[in-house]
């Protein structure tokens, strides 16, 4: 396991490497820092016989931070970063799993770099349209009702990040303590947590729209999606799957829009499976 910092079209970029194998990438959600995905997770998966690349996204953990509410790059650049990681560490081609918003810099990533992509896994994400459920209204009370927290007091942003954790969750046991644990590493780890946490709200909008480009992806794709999802509700999950040519789709039965525990075991098997 090393972590080191990558330059990457000008940006500094952390980078953590687990393992041994093909390569998979994984590309994290709106917010969030690699951190969020686990450490014992990431050895999991090399454990696999992979070479599992885990890295902060621009604005947040180590990587380079940018202006409050002025991030200044695109979804262009975003996934220009995740080529350039593997352009450094020297992987020609790799398994992406995108997470979220993470999955969206990989279905670009699919539709602009195909020959990068060993294969796609697409986590808790969407392509969008109007013909798709909205976010659940226990989500939008959530949003609404969210104040932020004192961004210079560790603990309160602990728990703002516990508070928010929870409303994403499904049925299936929320571990506390490991959220606790893991959001007090990420305040620890990150220059400016307000940053961190404002600026992906703020990316400047280049996106073609995914929807309409879906089935010119080439990359063998499964799609794992909770069946309580409250922010993209299970049919976008759904329509992944139908709309890329010859996708899978493997529900996480309880989870919401999440990566808890429960599901491990299912996902480390998939992903490993697929990328085979």
């Amino acid at each position: 396991m090393t972590e080191k910092i990558i330059r990457v079209g000008g940006v500094d970029l952390c980078v953590e490497t687990f393992g041994d194998g093909p390569a998979v990438l994984l590309i994290g959600g709106h917010s969030a820092s690699m951190l969020w995905w686990p450490e014992e997770f990431c050895a999991r998966l090399a454990a696999g016989g992979r070479t599992v690349i885990r890295y902060d996204n621009r604005d947040t953990g180590r990587s380079t931070q940018y202006p409050l509410t002025k991030p200044g790059y695109s979804m262009t650049d975003l996934v220009a970063d995740a080529v350039g990681i593997l352009d450094a560490l020297g992987v020609e081609r790799a398994h992406v799993v995108g997470q979220s918003m993470g999955g969206a810099i990989a279905q670009n990533l699919a539709l602009r770099h195909p020959d990068r992509l060993a294969s796609l896994t697409l986590l808790s994400t969407t392509a969008g349209g109007d013909d798709l459920p909205g976010t659940a209204d226990r989500m939008l009370a959530h949003f609404t009702s969210l104040t932020e927290p004192d961004w210079t007091d560790r603990a309160a942003i602990i728990e703002h990040t516990v508070r928010d954790f929870r409303a994403y969750a499904g049925s299936l046991p929320f571990d506390e303590a490991e959220i606790r644990a893991t959001a007090g590493r990420d305040v620890d780890r990150t220059t400016d947590m307000r940053v961190a946490r404002t600026n992906h709200s703020h990316i400047e909008g280049d996106e073609e729209p995914l929807r309409d480009r879906l089935g010119e992806i080439t990359a063998p794709t499964l799609v794992l999606h909770g069946t309580e999802d409250p922010l993209f509700p299970l049919p976008h999950g759904e329509m992944l799957a139908r709309e890329i040519p010859d996708a899978r789709l493997v529900p996480m039965p309880g989870a919401g829009h999440e990566l808890p525990r429960a599901v491990w075991d299912l996902v480390l098997r998939e992903i490993v499976q697929h990328s085979r």
